[in-house]
């Protein structure tokens, strides 16, 4: 209905009037920020000592930090990967007092004063270990993710051999292991490959087992 004495607006004239003073309220007055939580609780931080290729480190982390989190992001040793993080991959794994672990699986505070070595630890460029020197000599490697892991993890598995741990296809559990081509494969089996490389891996660790029998 028009009002005498007023100018007509179209139907389609009032939207875009209404429209555009919406759009001017909506960018001159912003809406007011959430308050700050004063009685949320601080970040748990607690100290944590580990002695990492040898040297120790004393760490201030929140409880909730990985191991693998701890190396990475606080001792920037980045040689240790994070692939699945959720312990499928083998890319984390770690030697921790002369166990090798998923370092993605488990909390730094449960380490302390633990013996961690990564693969920073075990050799140089210039002065490789022999597994090392062994997957570069067998091309154990193609993209090189997960060659890390399967370093570690492959240093603890012929240290389980020679202590005569058995695995789920040692024969006889009370003698010890053979250096045969399915117990390596079936300890290594943590370790996963995405490229493929796992005849080369084994051929590497086998030359190595092979050195020390």
């Amino acid at each position: 209905m028009n009002i005498p004495g007023t100018p007509m607006i179209s139907r389609r004239g009032a939207l875009i009037v209404g429209a555009a003073a919406a759009a001017a309220v909506s960018t001159t007055a912003p809406a007011a920020a959430a308050p700050a939580d004063a009685s949320a609780p601080a970040v748990p931080l607690t100290r944590v000592t580990l002695k990492v290729n040898g040297e120790a480190h004393t760490l201030e982390l929140d409880t909730r930090t990985t191991l693998l989190d701890a190396l990475r992001e606080h001792l920037h040793l980045t040689g240790t990967k994070k692939g699945c993080d959720h312990g499928q991959c083998g890319a984390c794994t770690v030697i921790v007092d002369g166990r090798r672990i998923n370092a993605c699986l488990t909390l730094a505070v449960m380490h302390e004063g633990a013996q961690v070595t990564t693969i920073e630890g075990l050799g140089t460029p210039q002065r490789m270990h022999p597994l090392q020197a062994a997957f570069v000599k067998h091309d154990g490697y193609q993209c090189g993710y997960c060659t890390p892991g399967q370093i570690c993890s492959a240093v603890a598995v012929l240290d389980e051999i020679k202590r005569g741990v058995p695995s789920h296809v040692s024969p006889d559990l009370t003698a010890r292991p053979l250096l045969s081509a399915e117990e390596l494969r079936e300890r290594m089996s943590g370790n996963i490959c995405r490229c493929g490389a796992y005849s080369n891996i084994l051929d590497a660790i086998t030359e190595v087992a092979g050195s020390r029998a």
